[in-house]
This record gives structure tokens, sequence and C-alpha cells, in this order.
């Protein structure tokens, strides 16, 4: 239920009783009416009887006051009016207790205006109010109320779009409400009951209470209904408990935890938990029926981050799912329904000066259907560095790195697991010598020695890992040179974009040379580490161009801001197999042949204004001058109407390049995500779709529209998803799901665990 409705209720209930405790001592009169002492204790008003007093006015056609006992009973035509906050209450009989602050309104009906967080959107040209009702509404205490046989409503139309009903709601000032047997209706048709509904009425801007539901229904799932509760543990948690309930496969149950105890000291976890029935289909690529057996699977996400001390943080993260089949044909989320890895890792950082040292654990394990999957990771991994520091006396600096890894590794197929893990020591110190005296032209030359030994190796015949230790060390050289740089700075005096432009053009080089390594191939290579290629000197050449402009947006002072961003490199090494296994390049580590060149990369951004933007990237095989790979991304905003995503990559064909000659390997794809609005927010929808451009197929299309109507809003969801990569694991090869869901007088919608409404507007909003 809206917490701005009990909210503008309760606003109202205080200041009607603090006007009885202000009002009986003096009763100022601008009307004609009788009075009539009954009794010493009794005092009787009738006809157009008026009481003001600060703020409010209490009318009513006959008035007993009963000073001993500290009552008044009002009859006929009662009203009462808070001038300050708009708010009104009329009832046909009042009986109020002016000492104990107690008292019952029969028949009453009221309202009162809503003034704090309200989306205007959902009342149109109306001013936002709330109005309610109730056969008698007590005021049990200074801070307890209670409405029997009521309810409230924020459309103000003769006819409410959508009302509360409920036998008793009683409230608590600023701690909670309780509402028995309410009935949520919209355009008069009962939608949704409860039998009990708790939530507290806080000023903080953040309620427990039941969210509006979701229903829906899907090829697979058949009709759905979500349904979540929220509790506002205290200002730095919550937590957030989920059911879905599918008529054709089970049901699920999760739950979300929020907290935050600090600056740096934040984290989330999430959990659910699905019950899948056995359940008989028809096989989706013909043949005879399939019955699948009933199976259980969970999920778990979450991260946080703590500040331990001032020299100490930790770091944990948890994006883990027991069954990879459920992972990738429940989701919505297109990310989380393609992704095909469960991971997890915790991380311990300490800082002292220039020393860090750093203990992690990191898992990841890649599915290859259900059943097969590759594990790799680290646990531990401990690394103790020092940051460069000048040599006192010299233009040296020095620094250096040092790390233990428990390196896991293993591979399961069939049943059977290859485990290649092992224990790894590494230490790497190094010394800089930079020239940066000239502005225009700059020097940076290094030396490290590195030193690493594993607890296993490969046998020199046969190439199978065995149980012997193995070392390498070599010593790394490398020099950097940036420059000569060219700047030209331009005024654009008759330019409405910018005040002034100036052009970069950096051209720069660097020299690298690694000793031998004469036992390199008897190296299990599991990371970057163990791939160095010895006795080989690498030359790496690149330029780029920068183009920044001063201008000014928003009405704000004109900055310089870089536009356009647009680099190029490439890497020729003396050694042709060291081209296979540098990282700094996207299609490396692809099984490609030995060559003396790497591809050559070229990378663009552009950034013209804070409302449009994009970037460009590709690699070039200048061996067989074709592209390896190239894609781009655009992101347009306008005026907080239009938000505009589109991206397109592509790995392509090059047919005497192994790595890039089969066409299954390869993959081609373009996506886009437009969320458009009106700029009152009234209307919206978000459209979102990925395409395989090589299987020429829509991988998934979402649609998402809402519209918030004066009071009350509607959102509707569509998705067709297309499951045919999962091959004999789906149910259906092609999966549509569509939901829709109630907004009231400001309420959003939620996002389930699956990940329903989770784009555009109304995502997690509680």
């Amino acid at each position: 239920m809206n917490r701005l409705i009990i909210l503008g209720l309760l606003s109202f209930l205080v200041t009607t009783g603090s006007a009885f405790t202000q009002g009986i001592p003096g009763i100022a009169t601008s009307r004609q009416f009788r009075s009539e002492r009954l009794a010493d204790n009794q005092l009787k008003l009738t006809g157009q009887v008026e009481i003001e007093g600060d703020n409010w006015q209490f009318y009513a056609d006959e008035v007993e006051i009963f000073t001993e006992e500290s009552r008044l009973v009002a009859t006929g035509n009662v009203v009462f009016v808070d001038s300050a906050s708009g708010g009104r209450v009329a009832a046909d009989h009042v009986e109020f207790d002016f000492q104990a602050l107690t008292g019952e309104f029969y028949n009453a009906s009221g309202s009162t205006q809503l003034i704090e967080d309200i989306e205007p959107s959902m009342f149109g040209t109306q001013e936002p109010e709330m109005r309610f009702w109730g056969e008698i509404i007590e005021k049990l205490g200074p801070r307890t109320y209670r409405l029997i046989r009521g309810g409230f409503t924020s459309c103000v139309q003769p006819t409410p779009r959508w009302e509360v009903t409920a036998s008793s709601v009683t409230i608590n000032l600023d701690e909670y409400a309780v509402m028995r047997n309410s009935l949520l209706s919209v355009k008069g048709v009962p939608l949704f009951y409860l039998p009990a509904m708790y939530f507290p009425i806080d000023s903080d801007g953040r309620s427990t209470g039941v969210l509006m539901p979701t229903y829906g229904t899907s090829t697979i799932r058949g009709g759905s209904l979500s349904n979540a509760f929220f509790w506002a543990v205290n200002r730095s948690q919550d937590a957030t408990v989920f059911h879905d309930w599918f008529t054709s496969t089970g049901q699920g149950l999760g739950g979300e935890y929020n907290y935050i105890f600090g600056p740096g000291s934040q984290g989330f976890v999430q959990t659910y938990w699905l019950d899948e029935r056995e359940t008989t289909m028809t096989a989706p690529y013909g043949g005879d029926d399939i019955t699948l057996p009933a199976r259980r699977s969970y999920q778990i996400r979450g991260n946080g981050s703590h500040v331990i001390s001032d020299t100490l943080r930790a770091r944990g993260n948890i994006d883990y799912f027991s069954d990879i089949a459920v992972q990738q044909t429940y989701n919505m989320d297109v990310f989380r329904a393609t992704n095909s890895s469960r991971t997890f890792g915790g991380n311990v950082t300490g800082s002292w000066n220039a020393y860090t040292m750093s203990a992690t654990t990191n898992i990841s394990e890649t599915f290859f259907g259900t059943q097969n999957s590759s594990l790799y990771g680290s646990s531990p991994r401990v690394s103790f560095n020092q940051s460069e520091q000048l040599l006192p006396g010299t233009p040296f600096y020095w620094g250096f790195t040092s790390e233990y890894a428990n390196l896991l590794q293993s591979s399961t197929f069939d049943s059977r697991t290859v485990n290649s893990g092992l224990n790894r020591f590494d230490v790497n110190p190094s010394m800089r010598l930079p020239f940066t005296r000239w502005p225009f032209l700059t020097f940076n030359s290094a030396v490290s020695f590195r030193h690493t030994g594993w607890t296993e190796s490969l046998d020199r015949k046969t190439f199978d890992q065995i149980d012997s230790p193995i070392s390498r060390s070599f010593f790394d050289l490398s020099t950097e040179v940036t420059g000569p740089v060219f700047v030209k700075v331009w005024d654009t005096p008759d330019s409405s974009y910018s005040e002034r432009m100036k052009h970069i053009i950096e051209p720069w080089a660097s020299l690298r040379r690694a000793t031998a390594i004469d036992n390199f191939d008897q190296l299990v290579k599991i990371e970057g580490t163990d791939s160095i290629v010895g006795n080989v000197t690498q030359f790496t050449f690149g330029l780029n161009n920068r183009l920044y402009a001063r201008r000014s947006e928003g009405g704000g002072p004109s900055v310089a801001q870089e536009i356009l961003t647009v680099s190029l490199q490439q890497s020729y090494y003396t050694d042709a197999n060291a081209a296979k296994y540098d990282r700094n390049f996207l299609t490396s580590f692809r099984g490609t042949p030995p060559s003396n060149f790497s591809p050559m990369a070229l990378n663009g951004r552009v950034a013209l204004t804070t409302e449009l933007g994009g970037a460009f990237r590709a690699e070039y095989d200048t061996d067989y001058m074709a592209l390896r790979q190239v894609g781009a991304d655009a992101d347009l905003n306008i005026g907080g109407w239009l938000n505009q995503v589109a991206g397109w990559s592509q790995r392509r064909f090059i047919k005497k390049l192994s790595g890039f000659n089969n066409p299954a390997s390869l993959d081609h794809y373009v996506n886009s995500f437009t969320n458009l609005r009106t700029k009152d927010n009234q209307i919206g929808g978000v459209y979102q779709f990925n395409y395989d451009i090589q299987l020429n197929r829509l991988m998934q299309q979402r649609l998402l529209f809402y519209y918030n109507a004066q009071c009350c809003g509607l959102s509707v969801e569509y998705q067709s998803y297309n499951l045919e990569g999962l091959g004999f694991l789906v149910r259906a090869p092609q999966d549509r799901r569509f939901n829709f869901s109630f907004t009231l007088a400001g309420l959003g919608t939620f996002s389930n665990m699956l990940g329903v409404f989770g784009i555009g507007t109304g995502a997690g909003e509680f």
C-alpha cells in the first residue's frame, strides 16, 4: 500500500486531536447559535456551531460539553477542517475525550493532501489528495488510531479507479500500521486480497509492506504470480522476500538483503530457490513426449565491501547457481541468461605507506552443456608489493612485486575430472629511470628481474603434467618514448559548439627485451604470467590523436572536454611465437599461427556532448590483410525523454587463418536498447533486442510499456526469448513471456528474482 496515503491520514488525525485540547478552554464563534447550560458540568451548543483555533475549524449542528468528564459529543453535519494541511473530515456523530485525546468519529469520511515524495504524473491535472472513510474512526491514544470497516484511495473522481477497503486499520504514529482483511479493487473489480498486512509508517521514506503483485504468462512456466514483501529493517538495512508461483512448472522463493554500515562498508546478497515438479511435455523438435523429472535448484548473488581499519579493507563476491539449464531457461535478463559461469571469491587488502599486501580467493567455473565444465582460479593468492620509491641521491625509482598462488584448474568431461592445478611463487623487483624535462618528448627506461617457481611441470617427451618442480629466471629491459608531441590550439568565436579547440598528435614507441627462457615448453601455462616468451625483442609503436573543445553545458562555466580520441598500435616480435601470447590484443590466445607481427589495433572514443557518445574498436591482421575483430557502440540521451544505446560486434572469417577459419567459432551480434518517455513521465516504454547475425536469429526482444493515469497506472512487459541454442535442455524452442502489474499513486513495480520488469522504469523500486 502507498505509504504516502497512510502518512497523510495520520497528519490530519494528529492535527484534529490537538484541536480539541486547544479549542475547549476558550470557544470563539463566528456564527449564530444558542448556548444552554443543562447542569453544572454540562453545556449544550445548538444551531450553526463553529469553533475556531489555530489553523483549524470545527463545525456542527449540536455540541454537548461535559467538563468533569473532559468529554464532548457533536452531532449533525460534524466537520473538522485543518487549514494548514488542507485536510478535512466529516462525520454524523463524534464523541471525544479532550484530556485523554481519545474519541470516535462515526460514519466518517475525509480527505487530506499528499505533499511528500509525489510522482506528479500519477495525478494528472488534479491535486495530489487522499480520501478515506469508515464506519468508525477511533483515536485510541496520543499516537494510536483505528479505522473500522472503511477504506482509502488517492483517486478523486466520483468513481475511484482504485480503492483499498479493510475490516480494520490500526495505526501507531511513526511506528507501524496493521490492516486486516484488506481488499484492493481496480475499476470496481476485486483484484488482490490479504488477510493481514503490516508495515511501519516512519518518516525516513522507507516502509515495510507487501508490494504490488506482478502477473504473467510464459510458454514454459505457464501462468505466474509474483509477490514481494519489503522489510525496512532500519535506515541502513532492508530485506525483501519474493515468491513466484508458476502453473506449469512449480514455484520459487527468494530473498534480498541490502546494507550500508558506513562509507566504504556496504553490500547486498540475493538468494533464489526454485522447486519444479515432474512435467510431461511435447518434444520441441518432434518425436515422442518427454517426461522431465522434478528438480530443485538455487542461485546466490551478492557482493560486499568493508573497511576493517584505516589500512585494511575486505571485499567479497558471489554469483553462483546449482543448475546451468535453469539459469539459462528462466532468467529474463539476457546477460544472466547467457552467462555460463559461476564465480565466488574474497579479498583482504592492507596498505602501509609504500607497501601493499593482499590475500585473495577467486574461483570461476564455466559450463559447456549441463555436465561438462572448466574450473579455474586461485585459493589463496597472496601478494606483497612495494610501490615505486625514489632511491636517495639518484634519479632512479625502484619497487617490487611478489606473489604466492595456489592455482586451481580442472576440466570435467563425461563425468571425468582432470586436475592441473599447482602452486606458484613469483618475485619481480624493478628499477625505472624517467626523463621528463621536455614537455614534448619523454623517456621511461626500466629493468626488472623476474624469478618464478612452480611445483609441477610438463614432461619433455609426453607433455603430461608431472609432480616435478620447475623454475625460470630472466631479465626484462624496456624503454618507452612518447613524442615529439604536436599541439595546435585555435579559437572558434563563430561556433555555437565551443569557444576553443585543441588537437594533440602523440606518437609513441616502446622497446622491450626479455632474456632467454630455455624451459618454456615445460611450463604449465595457466595464466598470462606463465606464457611469457623469452629470448625475444618486442618493438611496439603507436599513435594517439586527441581532440579537445572548451565548451559550456547547462549554463555552467566553460571547461576543456576531450571529445575525440583515436589510437593505433602494433607490435613486432623477433620470436614469432610471442604473438600468440600478447595480452595487449583481444584476439591473442585463439590458436593463431606464429607471426612476427601482432594485429594492428584501432580504438576510438567520442563524447561530443554529455548526451552523445560512442566507441569503436578493431584488430586488423597485416599478414592476411583482413579484419580479425571489429565492434562499435553508441549512447544517445536527449532531454531526459530518450535514451538510446546500440552496439555491434563481429569476429570475422579469414579463410587461411586458424582460429578464424571455422564459421562455428565465429560470432556476429547487434543489440539495441531504447528508453522513451514523455517529459512528465506519464507514458513511457523500453524496447530491447539482441540479434545473432551469424546464425540469422533473434536471440531475444523485450518490450516494456507503462502508463501513469490519474492516481494509478499500468505496466506491461513482453519478451520473446530464443532457446534453440540449448537444444534438448529446453522445454520449448521459443519462450514467450508476458507480464503486467499495477501502480497506485506513485508506488512503482518491482523486479522479481528472474528479472521481470528489470529494465527501464520501475525496476527494483520498492
